[in-house]
């Protein structure tokens, strides 16, 4: 890293220590700042083609936990903040702490390979408490689960990093409550529309296996073409058949995957 970047990086998380812990509604300044460092490690480490060099974003690990560290001074407050500010809040926090999940067991083959200890014995990846917000510890099953209950926005799949080959590609900047709709729906037309991830024809539609683990979010059926025609290069009617591709769980590192890889039917 060029060393005036590098130095730019540790003053913007030397600020966080110094703000409140609530932020209001009129910090959105602040807020900006608070997100600057993982959007600038995000920058440097995904790839074009939207998966994450974790081999090089090892070297900067210590920037990825300063900015976990700093939002355990930050205490989300939805009455004060708008909508989009505490989405896309919750959404980097997510990612981040999934990646620093990642880092600490790298290399490893999967994110579901790893076992963290706990007090009640060893627990997944998505159940252990893995990230402090505030001063209250949270799981990414329950951020996650926080994100869908409060804004019932199944683009939110799209954004939220599992750590996958056959997860949508990772967004090279972190999510920006100014913009968050534009980034969420240039992150669902990048998903749908690229055959690596899903088959889209007017006689049938091969779907990543994502839409099928969530259909609680993306619906089926007619309710399904009409959210994926939203953003469809190529309409799909209502007749088409509809299939689900396998998922993949290998980790997404910068190699990824093969098309004949992500596209494994059942």
């Amino acid at each position: 890293m060029p060393v005036l970047s590098r130095f730019a990086l540790l003053g913007s998380l030397l600020l966080l220590w110094c703000w409140p812990l609530t932020l209001r509604a009129d910090d959105n300044n602040t807020l900006q700042l608070l997100h600057e460092p993982w959007h600038t490690l995000l920058v440097r480490h995904v790839t074009p083609d939207g998966r994450l060099d974790y081999n090089n974003l090892l070297e900067e690990e210590d920037q990825v936990r300063a900015y976990l560290q700093s939002l355990r001074r930050v205490k989300p407050d939805p009455a004060a903040w708008t909508p989009d500010e505490t989405k896309a809040f919750w959404i980097n926090a997510y990612n981040a702490a999934a990646t620093s999940l990642v880092l600490d067991h790298y290399p490893v083959a999967s994110i579901n390979d790893i076992r963290i200890k706990t007090v009640g014995g060893l627990k997944s990846p998505w159940e252990a408490p893995v990230l402090n917000v505030g001063g209250q510890l949270y799981s990414l099953n329950q951020v996650e689960q926080l994100l869908l209950n409060r804004f019932h926005d199944p683009r939110v799949h799209f954004a939220l990093m599992y750590a996958a080959a056959s997860c949508p590609p990772v967004l090279a900047a972190a999510y920006d409550a100014r913009r968050l709709n534009e980034q969420l729906d240039a992150q669902a037309r990048r998903f749908i529309n690229d055959p690596a991830y899903n088959e889209l024809t007017p006689s049938r539609v091969r779907l990543s296996g994502l839409f099928e683990a969530y259909a609680a979010e993306f619906g089926s059926g007619a309710y399904l073409l009409d959210f994926l025609n939203r953003y469809a290069r190529t309409p799909v009617p209502a007749t088409a058949r509809i299939d689900y591709l396998s998922f993949s769980w290998a980790l997404n590192d910068r190699t990824g995957l093969s098309s004949s890889q992500a596209l494994g039917s059942h």
